[in-house]
């Protein structure tokens, strides 16, 4: 009954998660189009050179306790309580820095506007970390996922109505800022009604020192990896141009939508469920391995498919002049594809306690990954960025490793529940292009890419009998969309 249970609430997880994410996307397509569109790479890049002082900021406010919540069996109110102000005062004084701050921003890149934008963009910081983490961690770890879709989906369809009311009216950069502004403070509101969760005005830091031994780790490394993560738009708003930036940006953006899409429905589930299992290692195995194989039959045609066809979907979705995008947009697809292991390993981490192992294995990527960009630099952007990728894979074989050493998952089991996925994908694509490849008009090639290989990947799965695929249309058949 209890593993009914868990599969019932894995499967429950997985259906909203993933629709909540579909729906986010979908705005984020249609809005993001028109935007796009109507603003141009240098507004895209003033607002991507912001991006790394505002995730150290946020990691240095969550500060790895939300973890620490989540992996805690015996979690109290006073343990909320705690994180919650902890978050609040240290959001507050790290905002007054960062406003005070901002002029030295807009020196060191030589863009005097960066001072306004900074000041008002780093607010999101008050309202996502200071007061937004505990409500949302609450609904993670009780697996309310259908909350937490309501939740970012009504905050993201307000913020983009927000933004193209400003783009019409002639505002640019701002427009994309203040997007995001109203986004998190809006989502934020809603954790905090959805949650039903309030603090109190009770100012007992002690449960702290109980968690901080586990969540030091993760602040220490979220900062490294932070700053591997969006070296990039600070190398590339430095030394090349902000159009660079607007470019990587954009490319960026379109992956992350279909990378979300996936990690978000599988992240909504895997620490929780692996956490309810630490004492029953055969079962996080079996649970693991299924939600590989579920990652993989979702994963490769999705993200490869995005790189297959991104030329024709950048062209039609967002215009010519974004034609620079496309190359960083296939490189992020191409480690988008496997993104999921990232998330499934780095849960499993979590939910052993070993914040240690998850401190070293992220600061060993992320200095390799720093030292290839280094190394990669006189060739030029693009060879930067693939180098950049390509340690991310290095990065899965490490992670691992240490998944093997935790759990005894084995590194044939999880190529043989990935490749056979990966390998019809890529029959799928040679196939399609075969078929397409005199056609000329952009849109008849799109669709006819989708289309067949929709169709060839959907009949190879049903004709092969994919258990995976078969559980899923089953699922889908019988869903009941309740709590």
């Amino acid at each position: 009954m209890a593993e009914t249970t868990l599969k019932q609430k894995t499967a429950k997880g997985l259906f909203w998660g993933g629709f909540g994410s579909a729906v986010q996307q979908i705005i984020s397509l249609g809005f993001g189009i028109y935007f796009a569109r109507m603003l141009n790479s240098d507004d895209y890049g003033l607002v991507g050179l912001l991006s790394i002082f505002s995730g150290i900021a946020g990691t240095l406010i969550n500060s790895g306790f939300s973890a620490a919540l989540v992996n805690k069996q015996d979690a109290t109110h006073k343990d909320y309580n705690a994180v919650f102000w902890f978050s609040f005062f240290v959001g507050l004084f790290l905002y007054l820095i960062l406003f005070c701050g901002a002029p030295l921003i807009a020196w060191f890149f030589k863009k005097p506007e960066l001072t306004a934008l900074s000041r008002v963009l780093f607010l999101s910081l008050v309202f996502g970390g200071c007061i937004g983490t505990v409500p949302y961690t609450v609904m993670f770890k009780q697996l309310k996922t259908r909350q937490m879709a309501i939740s970012g989906a009504v905050s993201l369809l307000v913020a983009c109505i927000v933004g193209m009311i400003l783009i019409m009216n002639g505002f640019t950069y701002w427009a994309i800022a203040i997007q995001s502004l109203v986004y998190i403070s809006l989502m934020s509101v809603l954790n905090f009604i959805l949650a039903r969760w309030w603090p109190t005005f009770h100012f007992d830091f002690s449960p702290l020192k109980e968690m901080f031994p586990f969540s030091v780790k993760l602040l220490f490394t979220g900062i490294f990896s932070q700053i591997s993560a969006n070296v990039f738009s600070v190398l590339l708003g430095k030394f090349y141009t902000i159009e660079d930036v607007g470019n990587y940006a954009q490319g960026q953006k379109w992956q992350g939508m279909g990378h979300t899409l996936i990690g978000t429905m599988i992240g909504y589930v895997t620490q929780p469920v692996l956490a309810q299992l630490n004492k029953e290692r055969e079962r996080q195995v079996k649970v693991l391995r299924k939600l590989i194989r579920f990652g993989a039959f979702v994963s490769f045609p999705l993200m490869l498919g995005l790189a297959f066809a991104g030329r024709e979907f950048i062209v039609i979705a967002i215009g010519e002049k974004w034609l620079p995008a496309v190359p960083f947009l296939q490189l992020f697809c191409i480690w988008g594809a496997a993104g999921f292991l990232w998330t499934l390993y780095t849960n499993l981490i979590y939910t052993q306690g070993k914040s240690n192992v998850y401190m070293y294995v992220s600061v060993i990527v992320g200095l390799l990954q720093l030292g290839i960009v280094c190394a990669m630099y006189p060739l030029g952007i693009y060879p930067m960025v693939a180098g950049y990728v390509f340690v991310y894979f290095i990065g899965l074989l490490i992670w691992h490793y240490f998944a093997n050493k935790l759990i005894g998952l084995r590194l044939r089991d999880v190529l043989s529940d990935t490749l056979p996925y990966l390998g019809i994908t890529l029959v799928c694509f040679g196939i399609t292009w075969l078929i397409t490849r005199n056609i000329q008009n952009i849109y008849l090639l799109f669709a006819s890419k989708i289309m067949i290989t929709a169709i060839l990947y959907t009949v190879i799965m049903k004709t092969g009998k994919s258990v995976i695929f078969k559980e899923s249309m089953d699922f889908w058949s019988r869903i009941k969309i309740t709590d």
